[in-house]
């Protein structure tokens, strides 16, 4: 009755979801036949079996095993009466089903339901589909069935339909008179489904079309009564129309046909096999099947998108280059989203939004951090040109203040000078000359930083450098006096390496309050050490070239180091400072000095007290006798000196506990 009243209204194609794969009672079942015949217009499902079988070998041992499938067709008068056969199988990824064979390459690359009622319903298309597939290949299509006996028996169709479909399959390059591989948008001529059911992918995706109900769905006795009150006439009009025919049940979410797809219902309702067929079918007719993008265009979407994010993220400022990455994840998505809706085309979305976007921001954000700590990197080290370690690191990290910068304090400054610089200087090419003059501050560099100097200023030959503390203490005074040492024995490895450094080093050191901190105008400025402390090591510096020694020190600077060889050289005034200053050599660490050097420091110190108590007679013996010893100390040649000229000019009332010096 049901497929009468079809017919009737007009069906083109009926198509059954149903398996009728046992014969009942006889009587029944040859109307049921009888009806099939008279419509002509009626396609059979098949059951699709499949097992494991094992593999035995020669001795009947099991080897292996083997899936083998199996079609169970109609019973067989309804068999011959079908216009086609076909399986329907649905591959499932867990629990969930995507995707439809169009042919099934494990049964012998045999067409499915959908695929066989769209060559029907096609079929008087056909002959002009196969004669322009033969004028441009007609190698390809030797073996084809004759176009109308094709479609006089179920098992004909099949093998036309294999037959064309290997046809196309082996000359895709030639046979491009439409692109078979990406959707176009409906409506499309049947020639054409045909041609994009055989050129197509065997395996595709379903274009679902809604929940459970979207595609018309009508109750039987709708059909056969002719109305029904929850049923629009129009949709009992079938002309023109395929029909389905299965078990679809809006309510019962235990319905018997069922399969969990995107569309399942909140109430448990899934959609219906019949209603997945119907859907295979009008994506066939319509060529809208969904279809990834091609593997090329997938990967260069895929790496576009995330250079494209890395990039942006890199060049630009964070705040920036943060909102265009999310702006540009959005756009993406609203693009994949229209390719989706209106050409049926998948793009990657769940990487390039989930994965790249988050890594490519990542990356980014982490290139443009680290670019930033290597030019942080750049700038400290270019600061530190110019400031000390410690202010330069917390400077370009922004933890430090004016009160940082620019401070008074305790410490102990050194002062040196190269002897003979002027005469080199006059001799020597500017270039030559700065090249030299690095040379010489590198190697005094070295010792000076060994022993932690903070501030270390360069001035034309000379260096001024300071090791400050927060209060009073002997720490930066020690520091001090072995910076000076190494300096010293330095500057014999630089003469080695320069035959016009003729001259020697001369070292001068004071201890008490300092300035270091910003000196300078105009925009431009030096950090700096200032203050008396800073004069007077420049002072006792120029005082070796009277006394022609090397490192001298103030009092205050060698006060309670025993461990160090020094001698007291007198209490000096300096030209523009009231009062004398003591004044000490500093000869050599005391383990390490030579008996020489420490019996001149002994004959010396007595020498130098008598001088000191006026004795001038008694001190200038002295110093003679030392000088027998020592004829080329410094020292003891200047106060024999001052003590001849107290003697000659008593009239000149010479201060024996205090030397005036009248030239710096």
């Amino acid at each position: 009755q049901l497929i009468d009243a079809l017919v009737a209204r007009g069906a083109s194609l009926i198509v059954f979801d149903v398996h009728f794969g046992r014969e009942k009672d006889a009587a029944d079942d040859q109307v049921l036949v009888d009806a099939v015949e008279r419509a002509g217009r009626v396609v059979l499902v098949e059951l699709l079996t499949g097992k494991r079988q094992p593999i035995s070998d020669q001795q009947g041992r099991h080897v292996g095993m083997v899936w083998s499938e199996e079609r169970v067709p109609p019973f067989a008068g309804l068999e011959a009466a079908a216009a086609g056969l076909a399986t329907f199988p649905l591959p499932k990824e867990g629990a969930s089903v995507s995707q439809l064979w169009v042919f099934k390459q494990s049964t012998d690359n045999a067409p499915t339901l959908p695929a066989v009622a769209l060559q029907l319903f096609a079929r008087e298309q056909t002959p002009a589909v196969v004669d322009l597939a033969r004028a441009v290949v007609p190698e390809a299509f030797t073996d084809l069935p004759d176009v109308e006996q094709a479609f006089s028996d179920p098992h004909v169709l099949r093998n036309f339909m294999r037959a064309m479909r290997e046809g196309y399959q082996g000359s895709l390059d030639r046979l491009g008179v439409f692109d078979a591989t990406s959707p176009v948008d409906p409506p499309i001529l049947p020639e054409q489904a045909l041609e994009h059911l055989y050129a197509g992918e065997a395996n595709r995706f379903i274009n679902f079309y809604g929940p459970p109900g979207t595609i018309t769905t009508v109750p039987y006795h709708a059909v056969i009564r002719g109305s029904d009150p929850n049923v629009p006439a129009e949709a009992l009009d079938f002309r023109g129309k395929v029909v389905f025919v299965g078990y679809a049940d809006m309510f019962d979410p235990g319905q018997p046909d069922r399969f969990y797809t995107v569309y399942t219902r909140d109430d448990g309702v899934d959609l219906s096999g019949v209603e997945i067929a119907a859907t295979g079918f009008a994506n066939l007719l319509t060529n809208r099947s969904l279809a990834p993008v091609a593997g090329w265009y997938a990967v260069a979407i895929l790496a576009g998108f995330g250079l494209l994010i890395g990039l942006l993220v890199y060049a630009l400022p964070a705040y920036v280059g943060v909102p265009v990455a999310f702006a540009l994840a959005v756009a993406f998505g609203f693009a994949a989203q229209t390719a989706f809706n209106q050409h049926a085309i998948i793009w990657p979305v769940a990487t390039p939004l989930l994965v790249q976007a988050p890594l490519a921001l990542f990356i980014g954000l982490l290139g443009q951090y680290l670019l930033e700590r290597r030019r942080g990197q750049r700038i400290s080290d270019a600061i530190n040109y110019y400031l000390p370690d410690d202010i330069a690191r917390d400077l370009t990290r922004d933890k430090i203040g004016a009160d940082r910068i620019n401070q008074v304090v305790y410490g102990t400054c050194l002062a040196t000078d190269m002897a003979g610089f002027s005469t080199i200087a006059e001799q020597m090419p500017p270039g030559e000359l700065a090249e030299y003059l690095n040379d010489y501050f590198e190697t005094l560099a070295a010792p000076l930083k060994r022993h932690g100097v903070h501030v270390p200023e360069f001035r034309a030959d000379a260096i001024m450098c300071a090791w400050p503390a927060p209060v009073p203490s002997p720490d930066p005074r020690r520091k001090a006096l072995l910076a000076a040492r190494d300096a010293g024995e330095a500057l014999q490895d630089f003469k080695r390496r320069h035959e016009a450094a003729e001259g020697s080093l001369r070292i001068g050191l004071e201890a008490g309050e300092v300035y270091v901190g910003h000196a300078g105008g105009g925009g431009r400025f030096v950090y700096s050490i200032v203050g008396d402390t800073a004069n007077t090591a420049s002072r006792v510096e120029g005082l070796n070239k009277h006394l022609n020694t090397q490192i001298l020190a103030t009092g205050d600077v060698i006060e309670g180091f025993d461990d160090i060889l020094t001698r007291y050289l007198g209490a000096f005034q300096f030209v523009g400072k009231h009062g004398g200053i003591p004044v000490h050599e500093v000869v050599a660490l005391r383990v390490n000095a030579t008996p020489e050097q420490l019996a001149l420091c002994e004959a010396f110190d007595e020498a130098q007290r008598r001088c000191e108590a006026g004795d001038w007679a008694a001190a200038a013996e002295g110093f003679e006798r030392l000088l027998g010893a020592f004829p080329d100390d410094g020292p003891s040649q200047y106060l024999l000196a001052r003590c001849r000229q107290a003697m000659a000019e008593p009239e000149a009332d010479i201060d024996p506990a205090v030397v005036r010096m009248d030239a710096k």
